[in-house]
């Protein structure tokens, strides 16, 4: 057995194989969609309550297209700004049979999208009292980070950079500093913008990277797909097999001490 499927993800009461989590927006087709999200190797699926027609399943719906029982569903609440809204956004998906696995986004304003944390804050403590595993979208800060963990989230989900901008990882020691904040899983969710993004993100030692649009808005989003698969697997697995250190000064590879004559 390899190293890395033995090393499985843990959050909340569920074990994934795969760190990387995809959306499924923004594609140009339902077709590519499946297709990418097959090829990016994800267990964990994440929809937009908002764009899922739970009032009338009779009709045709984004899950139609997804195997439940191959993936494991996020909804989420994306497109809310108050705590009110994102907590009623997820008691309708909990009702709709969708899951009471979430992940909660409060956003602060349109222009930005960066997530308004006292809100945010608020809905997670009374959703974790009804019983869902929240996983918090929220700002890379370190005390808020924790206080979501206190509260009871399953995991944290600090953004690497605004949602949608593919500007990477803005603050890799932010990220560290919420790792060796909390207890539970760091999932870098939004910002990631190609694969060494995404394998940056693990090299850091944070457990997951959840991403929509740097697949999807890809000018091949299977190829990509494909690329973010590969490099969370790779980041994973160097974080694990540990770095050399940075040195000013070279080190040579050969060197005659301790060598065999």
């Amino acid at each position: 057995m390899s190293q890395q499927t033995s090393d499985k993800l843990v959050i909340g009461e569920r074990e994934f194989t795969s760190r990387l989590m995809v959306g499924t927006g923004k594609y140009a087709s339902m077709e590519q969609m499946v297709r990418a999200i097959e090829v990016s190797g994800a267990e964990v699926i994440t929809v937009a309550v908002r764009r899922v027609n739970i009032s009338d399943r009779s009709k045709e719906s984004l899950l139609d297209h997804i195997d439940l029982k191959k993936y494991t569903l996020l909804p989420n609440t994306a497109g809310c700004y108050t705590a009110d809204d994102a907590i009623r956004t997820c008691r309708l998906a909990r009702e709709a049979g969708l899951s009471d696995f979430v992940k909660l986004e409060v956003l602060g304003d349109e222009k930005t999208l960066f997530p308004d944390n006292e809100e945010l804050l608020k809905a997670a403590a009374v959703l974790v009292k009804e019983g869902f595993t929240v996983l918090p979208y929220t700002s890379d800060d370190p005390i808020v980070c924790k206080k979501l963990e206190d509260i009871g989230c399953a995991a944290v989900m600090p953004l690497g950079a605004p949602i949608g901008s593919g500007l990477g990882i803005r603050n890799p020691y932010n990220i560290r500093i919420i790792m060796d904040t909390v207890k539970v899983p760091v999932i870098v969710d939004a910002g990631v913008g190609t694969a060494s993004d995404a394998a940056i993100a693990m090299e850091l030692g944070c457990d997951g990277v959840l991403m929509n649009t740097g697949i999807a808005g890809a000018r091949d989003p299977i190829a990509m797909a494909e690329a973010m698969n590969l490099a969370v697997r790779a980041g994973r697995l160097a974080y694990l097999a540990g770095r050399i250190p940075k040195k000013l000064y070279a080190t040579a590879s050969s060197p005659i001490e301790g060598t065999i004559s």
